[in-house]
């Protein structure tokens, strides 16, 4: 028994989605890539997935261990890197497991021979930093970073702008009048002043950033939606749910907001691809997160401050156009899905 039937409208909108093939793959890949993302901790540590020691298993991804657990001479936590207990891990019929990367987004290679940063080798598969931190760790923790913030933040946008947008176009009137005036005002505002200034202030982070982007990032989304509600609000059915007694708020979110709902699922990969480069660009300049959060922005800020390491800049381009491309892909093939114009 099926929970959900889908419309034939949504059956048709899908069809056109999956008819345009450079979308459905580039939707597939980015799925994918976020799904590896999202076990970042499972692929890339520093700690070992298993440990078989002394007939004991032990799982140092889920619990703490101390040093004397593996015959080291301190109670502090394992380091699974040093020599000494990697030696004994290995002795006998004791076993490792390491994930496939075993570095971490903040592992510094003690033991390497090679000054940082240290070019793409066996340990390193895309070298380290300037610090000895593997390059590939803050790739994969970057990248989820890049994400999660740019889903977050496109949500926060979405629900204010359609909020505003349903405002202005349902009651238009003086209210879409001093809101649209509202608006501009609000608009004028330097952004990046802004952010400079707060980050002067506070200490920069994930939540600093989030707040000063919300503020800003609704206003574009909330004309399309005005557009749409001064559009329908006119039409017979929504004097016919008026003349029933439906309330205001019905109306707007149970007749109007569904129809209005085009350009928001249409812009959704666009506004996601547009913060994700507002958070590597704010990073790049130092206004981001902070310097030991992985972060696209902040590898390439290392690339442009070691030219001669060219891996560092490579490899955070190299991501962030693919990440571009694969949104920008099915963004396309979402706007070619919703035109009313092939109904």
């Amino acid at each position: 028994m099926k929970l959900f039937h889908p419309s034939p409208l949504v059956n048709r909108r899908w069809r056109r989605f999956k008819a345009n093939k450079r979308g459905l793959v580039s939707l597939w890949i980015f799925a994918a890539l976020f799904l590896l993302s999202l076990m970042a901790e499972v692929i890339s540590n520093d700690k070992p997935l298993m440990v078989y020691y002394e007939n004991a298993l032990y799982f140092p991804l889920l619990k703490s261990y101390p040093e004397t657990t593996f015959g080291g001479d301190f109670t502090t936590e394992t380091d699974y890197k040093e020599p000494t207990i990697l030696a004994n891990l290995r002795k006998g019929n004791n076993w490792v497991i390491f994930p496939p990367n075993a570095n971490s987004y903040d592992t510094i290679d003690l033991y390497t021979t090679q000054p940082a940063p240290a070019k793409p080798g066996t340990g390193h598969l895309l070298g380290t930093d300037d610090r000895a931190r593997d390059v590939l760790a803050r790739l994969i923790y970057g990248f989820r970073l890049s994400v999660l913030f740019a889903m977050a933040l496109t949500l926060i946008g979405v629900a204010i702008g359609i909020l505003a947008g349903a405002i202005q176009g349902y009651f238009g009137g003086r209210t879409d009048l001093w809101f649209q005036r509202f608006m501009e005002i609000w608009g004028s505002m330097p952004e990046l002043y802004l952010l400079i200034i707060f980050a002067s202030i506070f200490n920069p982070g994930i939540a600093l950033l989030m707040v000063l982007l919300s503020l800003f990032g609704w206003m574009g989304l909330a004309d399309y939606v005005r557009a749409e509600f001064l559009r329908a609000r006119t039409m017979v059915y929504v004097k016919a749910a008026r003349a029933m007694g439906a309330s205001d708020r019905a109306i707007m979110f149970r007749h109007l907001l569904p129809n209005a709902m085009t350009p928001v699922i249409t812009f959704l990969p666009f506004r996601i691809s547009g913060a994700i480069l507002a958070l590597t660009s704010l990073d790049f300049l130092g206004l981001g997160v902070p310097p030991s959060t992985p972060s696209l922005g902040e590898l390439l800020r290392q690339g442009k401050g070691n030219i001669e390491a060219w891996w560092l800049s490579l490899s955070a381009f190299v991501t962030l156009v693919i990440l571009l491309l694969l949104l920008n892909f099915i963004g396309e093939a979402l706007r070619d899905a919703m035109d009313p114009r092939k109904e």
